[in-house]
């Protein structure tokens, strides 16, 4: 193993923050050696993020104090990077943008999508989606790299194999997530909100949700593609079901052989489709704190509809692991490494 690169992370206090300090704790070639939060300032870090009791004698620094790093990892709210990247880029040589501010590549999507242009849109090209699934190639090397939302995450990963081959109808596509208070109620980037542990199914978004452009950014075909997300009482995770038809003749055979064929040597996606027991479709809840998307579908035979489910930790696979996953990749080194953790059963 080559030497440590050392990480620095700014906004470590919040949920997406603080996610990826604690996968950079385990992570066996990174050292973690500052943290920011303005309001945290002085704090131990602990105190902050209590499962991180032990781990960890940092301190929350300003980030007027940040000093270089080999990586910076920036957990700020959604657009507050791009207006201080030049302030950043004199940091680190790798960054780490966990929030939306460089997703999107076309300057007009990005105002429409967020009500303001772009502070940097000349730079937006400079920047890799961080999706390894299916920008693995441009990731080597990568050093600038945009961490793909939580729901667009779940939803491209369900339909990118069928749309890839073909096996779809170029009709519309409708989408619901079930997303945890952590992904939904209360921000991921600010401490100040903490996430609801019980309570009702609301939808918070039924329609113009913003991942959407994301997910029509990163899908092949264009098709019109529809997002609804409705806030569930749990804190993690994602279960996305999608809505789309396949042409006469077709089967869930070739809904199989599209996952197999594109996914087949993924090492965090799993296709789950079994005939037998309680656990027979994705379950978010056995996924809390891995980086594993599972995969399942259902055909409605009758009318050609083909139920898509996908499943995934909103903190992990859809923020924070994938980061690490991202960066693996783009350092040349095992892409699981620091992501082995399996979760766990019962839930």
């Amino acid at each position: 193993m080559h030497e440590q690169k050392t990480v620095a992370i700014v906004g470590g206090s919040g949920y997406a923050g603080g996610e990826f300090l604690r996968l950079a704790l385990g992570h066996p070639q990174l050292r973690v050696t500052q943290v920011t939060s303005e309001r945290q300032a002085g704090t131990p870090v602990g105190l902050v993020h209590p499962n991180l009791r032990g781990r960890t004698n940092l301190k929350f620094r300003r980030a007027a104090e940040l000093e270089e790093a080999d990586i910076l990892v920036l957990a700020l709210p959604h657009g507050h990077a791009a207006g201080r990247l030049a302030e950043f880029e004199g940091k680190a040589q790798v960054i780490v943008d966990l929030s939306a501010d460089f997703r999107l590549k076309d300057p007009a999507t990005y105002q429409a999508t967020y009500g303001q242009p772009h502070p940097t849109p000349e730079r937006l090209h400079e920047w890799v989606y961080g999706n390894p699934e299916l920008r693995r190639e441009e990731l080597r090397g990568a050093t600038r790299i945009a961490c793909a939302g939580c729901f667009a995450t779940s939803v491209i990963l369900a339909l990118y194999p069928l749309l890839k081959l073909g096996v779809l109808l170029p009709r519309d596509i409708i989408a619901t997530g079930l997303v945890g208070s952590s992904a939904a109620g209360a921000s991921a980037t600010d401490s100040s909100h903490h996430p609801e542990r019980a309570g009702s199914l609301r939808v918070y978004k039924p329609v113009g949700h913003r991942h959407t452009a994301e997910a029509q950014q990163e899908l092949p075909g264009h098709f019109p593609l529809h997002l609804t997300a409705i806030s569930t009482p749990r804190v993690r995770g994602i279960l996305t079901t999608a809505h789309a038809w396949i042409p006469d003749g077709y089967s869930d055979r070739d809904v199989w052989s599209a996952y197999r064929e594109v996914y087949s040597q993924e090492p965090f996606i799993r296709i789950v489709k079994v005939a037998k027991g309680i656990h027979r479709y994705p379950d978010p809840m056995l996924l809390d704190g891995t980086n594993y998307c599972d995969l399942g579908f259902e055909m409605d035979m009758d009318t050609g509809r083909v139920v898509l489910m996908s499943a995934i930790d909103n903190l992990v696979k859809g923020t924070a692991g994938h980061a690490i996953q991202s960066l693996n990749v783009a350092l040349d080194w095992p892409e699981t490494m620091g992501l082995e953790f399996a979760g766990l059963h019962p839930a």
